[in-house]
């Protein structure tokens, strides 16, 4: 009887995976792409003019450009030298690890469509947040 709902639960798992996998390649493939082509487009110069403005942007482009957290440190870095502020950087590098909009089709076919939007909306608005807490308990720390 064991036995039986293992192999049940192994062939429903797989044909789950299998019905889910056109989705995952494509995901993975939009990924590649955003993350070829987004440090490329983020300079300096986009940066610059008012602040909630720069903050919005970075957020929006860390969420586009979804990728792995070196990568992010390593385009922050390079932002902070060429004298991005710390409230952009902090929104896209957050943004950029936790949103995913690239991802959402495939999290809202696994997690359902609800979740999957409300949670990149709370990661989106907290982005922002932790950007402006971290840069305000730098200055507080000295």
């Amino acid at each position: 009887m064991l036995k039986s709902k293992l192999e049940q639960s192994l062939r429903k798992s797989l044909h789950t995976f299998i019905n889910i996998l056109p989705i995952i390649i494509g995901m993975l493939l939009l990924t590649s792409l955003a993350i070829t082509f987004f440090p490329k487009m983020i300079s300096p110069e986009l940066f610059g003019q008012y602040e909630i403005v720069d903050v919005l942007l970075g957020s929006s482009l860390g969420s586009i450009a979804a990728g792995h957290p070196l990568v992010s440190y390593i385009l922050g870095g390079e932002l902070i030298n060429e004298g991005v502020s710390l409230f952009v950087v902090t929104a896209l590098i957050v943004s950029w690890v936790t949103v995913g909009v690239v991802q959402l089709p495939a999290e809202a076919l696994m997690l359902g469509r609800r979740f999957a939007l409300v949670r990149n909306l709370v990661c989106f608005l907290s982005a922002i947040a932790i950007s402006y807490l971290t840069v305000y308990t730098m200055r507080l720390i000295g």
